[in-house]
């Protein structure tokens, strides 16, 4: 953030982060430093210069540290979550590998047993993602053509509320945030997150940023609308549990109805359209999909993890570093 705020690139120079990590997936400099490379391509930061981004040292700082973290999305998936090859239809292959999916349901302890603080947490670590919903997957559009470019808008005109700005999935987010007290401020809790936390966001925008990636972008949708509605139904009957009138649950309720429509949609139009048109992007399509399910198999191991252990999924609080609105 220095070479940003001092629009100095040499502050970029062998920066510590770059070097090999362990688990890139978590680390918290790496994700801090991708979600600030790719905030620079959605609303920027106060302060900062526009024109950074697009910064010759900062991409290719960002495009190391993808590689990192692409290089381990890979070596995990092959290692733990493999995908068969296969001749069936993606399509097909899309509903196997969602149905095989057995990693620990945070959807079902928000449903039961989470306290109110709990669900605060919960609300905070996906206001990063949230509170730009459907952007990400956004930058696909111009890199589509048919039928999959026709599915791929269908969807987000449901995700941006059908044109009408008070029905955006951001903007309930927004009155979800409020509604419990929360900051509502578009990147206000990035420093209270970790590293797992911000991989959610990063994997969608390293994805949609990059066209040779085009194909894991729309599988990475297609797991993200196969497997959100029931969870939602679940996050939705948790906060009425804890009281939350109909006002606060209306972004859970939306998605219960939203992406059961979307589900077919995105595995048969979107990525079955985009194979048939390009079939070598078939096995980036499974790629992509496996990345979501692993990646929020991590953040949950995260969350309920440090739920069992009696204590905070986050850090303390500190949001020097927010994102221009």
């Amino acid at each position: 953030m220095s070479a940003l705020q001092h629009r100095d690139p040499t502050l970029l120079i062998d920066l510590p982060f770059t070097a090999v990590c362990a688990d890139p997936l978590t680390d918290d400099d790496v994700q801090l430093a991708l979600w600030t490379c790719y905030e620079l391509h959605y609303r920027g930061f106060v302060d900062t210069d526009p024109t950074w981004e697009w910064q010759p040292e900062l991409i290719a700082v960002r495009r190391e540290l993808e590689g990192h973290l692409l290089d381990a999305l890979h070596r995990d998936l092959n290692r733990e979550h493999a995908v068969p090859a296969s001749t069936e239809p993606v399509a097909r292959r899309l509903r196997t590998l969602v149905d095989s999916d057995d990693g620990p349901s945070l959807s079902r302890y928000v449903q039961r047993d989470a306290t109110a603080e709990q669900f605060r947490e919960f609300v905070m670590h996906r206001s990063l993602y949230q509170l730009k919903e459907a952007d990400p997957h956004t930058w696909a559009v111009p890199r589509l053509g048919g039928r999959s470019k026709a599915a791929l808008i269908e969807i987000q005109i449901d995700e941006y509320g059908g044109g009408d700005p008070a029905r955006m999935h951001s903007e309930l987010y927004r009155t979800l945030l409020r509604s419990l007290g929360l900051d509502d401020t578009y990147g206000a809790y990035v420093n209270a997150v970790p590293g797992i936390a911000l991989a959610i966001s990063n994997v969608m925008s390293m994805f949609g940023l990059r066209r040779d990636l085009r194909g894991a972008l729309v599988g990475h949708l297609a797991a993200y609308e196969m497997t959100s509605s029931e969870p939602c139904r679940r996050y939705a009957r948790g906060l009425r549990r804890l009281e939350g009138d109909a006002a606060e649950c209306e972004f859970y309720d939306e998605h219960v109805t939203a992406d059961a429509l979307h589900e077919q949609l995105a595995a048969h139009d979107l990525c079955g359209g985009l194979a048939a048109d390009e079939p070598e992007l078939a096995e980036d399509i499974l790629f992509g999909a496996a990345s979501s399910l692993y990646v929020d198999t991590r953040f949950a191991q995260h969350v309920l993890g440090s739920w069992q252990a009696g204590r905070t999924s986050l850090y303390e609080p500190a949001t020097e570093l927010v994102a221009a609105g």
